[in-house]
């Protein structure tokens, strides 16, 4: 599939994580903001996820000036937005579909540095051929549920869930059309970074790569 196929899509990096499994590693509470292999990690998620995306919003509750500079470095026009309905993955969607300009938005995590360059294109050719609300990324069979395309128009269906106190990202799918998207040839493109092992095995992989 061409990218000219693809509508313009809004790109949400949800980076309200605190990072509390990195212990005492982590010098700043923003998970985003942990140094990976010498630079914060979502610099990596914002690399992979810029081509494939007309705009970019973060989702973040703290050092707001950080992450725009960050993101400002792909797109001079990055929003940085906070949480209205406490916290977690569907209170920044909520955030996100409210602050975005397209009428699709791709969720992804901040601590997910290989993201599949190709996620858009697929969520997309599912989501379209489906007539679905949203598509989800699958590995392996089981849900990536932060990885997700959404359709603006399921908002209202959004903030009714959240304020009726839902929180599950998959309960909240289940009330909306939605199709899964296997990403089995990738699934380690979707792994996220937790603890300081983790975060050093990157970095020792990154250091292989380089010439």
């Amino acid at each position: 599939m061409s990218l000219q196929t693809i509508p313009p899509v809004s790109g949400l990096i949800l980076a309200g994580g605190r990072g509390r499994r990195l212990g005492a590693t982590a010098t700043l509470r923003d998970k985003g903001l942990q140094s990976l292999a010498g630079r914060p990690i979502v610099t990596y998620v914002i690399e992979r996820l810029a081509p494939q995306v007309a705009e970019l919003i973060i989702s973040a509750n703290g050092h707001i000036g950080d992450y725009a500079s960050l993101g400002q470095v792909a797109f001079e026009d990055t929003r940085v937005v906070g949480d209205t309905f406490g916290s977690g993955p569907l209170a920044g969607l909520y955030s996100g579909l409210q602050a975005s300009r397209r009428e699709l938005l791709v969720t992804v995590p901040c601590d997910a540095p290989s993201l599949p360059l190709d996620l858009v294109a697929r969520l997309w050719a599912a989501l379209d051929l489906a007539g679905a609300h949203i598509a989800v990324a699958t590995t392996n069979e089981r849900i990536q549920p932060v990885f997700a395309l959404v359709r603006r128009s399921t908002l209202p269906h959004l903030t009714a869930y959240l304020k009726s106190d839902g929180r599950k990202a998959h309960a909240w799918y289940a009330g909306l059309k939605s199709v899964n998207v296997p990403f089995d040839d990738e699934a380690d493109a979707f792994a996220n970074l937790n603890t300081p092992e983790d975060f050093s095995a990157f970095a020792r992989h990154e250091q292989v790569k380089s010439p």
